[in-house]
């Protein structure tokens, strides 16, 4: 029986070796990094304050005009502008959020940007002043300031090594404040003769409320437990609205507003910063 117990007693040793490699392999398993959903909100607080940089490479500004009026026959015209440009491209957002569940979160956030519109236009009727046969062409010049208010809400997808995806949506108004419009006109020579002389006007600027809305995705990453950086794309789209009035036609009989913008639609890169406070 001696050979027999020998056996036996190999037999349970290497069992026992295994039970024990296995879990230190369960172990092991344990401790690698594995992807999950994202990081309990109790790691770092439920609570979050943001703020984020943005740049808007591309900014679509509709088809913005103005309206000429007839205080002979109480009428309107319509003219597009034949070229319309918006800059200042930078913007900059602050907000408090909440980590609803471990992978939604919704924040209130407060935007501010700047732009300059300009724009050219051209008329077949003659400039003020200038003789029959003659064409105008105009250009407008004028900035604006913008603060929005939104709502957003983000579903955070898997976390791996830090990283964070996410997906976003936010809806909100925001309140465009047009500066003076400033006119130049200039005479374009045809079957007529020009005077050489420039026209100058200048329009009081409109400001309102616009509906906005704002579709987000981005990544952030875990510097700590608390702070996280974030970097993403951001569309947002403003509503059109009225960006000047009739100045001295107003006088005359002219109501409502004598340019109006189409909207604006950003397309941003963002960078910022959230920090969890408990």
């Amino acid at each position: 029986m001696g050979w027999r117990q020998g056996i036996w007693s190999v037999v349970f040793c290497a069992g026992l070796l295994a039970t024990g490699t296995a879990r230190s392999a369960d172990e092991e398993l344990i401790d690698a990094p594995e992807i999950a959903i994202s990081p309990a909100a109790s790691d770092g607080g439920r609570l979050y304050l943001r703020g984020d940089i943005g740049y808007t490479g591309w900014l679509g500004e509709g088809d913005p005009f103005y309206r000429a009026f007839d205080s002979g026959t109480g009428s309107y015209s319509k003219t597009s502008f034949d070229s319309a440009r918006f800059d200042k491209p930078l913007s900059g957002t602050v907000g408090i959020g909440y980590q609803v569940t471990d992978i939604f979160r919704a924040d209130l956030s407060a935007e501010y940007f700047e732009g300059r519109f300009d724009g050219s236009s051209f008329s077949a009727t003659p400039c003020i002043g200038e003789g029959a046969g003659t064409s105008c062409a105009f250009s407008h010049h004028a900035n604006f300031s913008a603060l929005g208010l939104m709502a957003n809400g983000y579903v955070d997808l898997a976390t791996l090594a830090g990283f964070t995806p996410y997906l976003g949506a936010g809806i909100g108004a925001t309140r465009i404040d047009w500066k003076t419009v400033h006119e130049s006109s200039a005479c374009v020579a045809g079957g007529g003769a020009c005077s050489g002389a420039a026209g100058e006007a200048s329009y009081q600027g409109e400001d309102s409320w616009r509906f906005t809305y704002a579709l987000m995705a981005g990544v952030s990453y875990d510097i700590t437990d608390r702070l996280k950086f974030d970097l993403g794309y951001r569309y947002s789209h403003t509503a059109g609205g009225d960006m000047f009035g009739f100045g001295a036609e107003a006088l005359a009989g002219a109501i409502g507003a004598k340019g109006r913008d189409d909207g604006l639609s950003r397309h941003e890169i963002r960078a910022g910063l959230r920090f969890a406070l408990w």
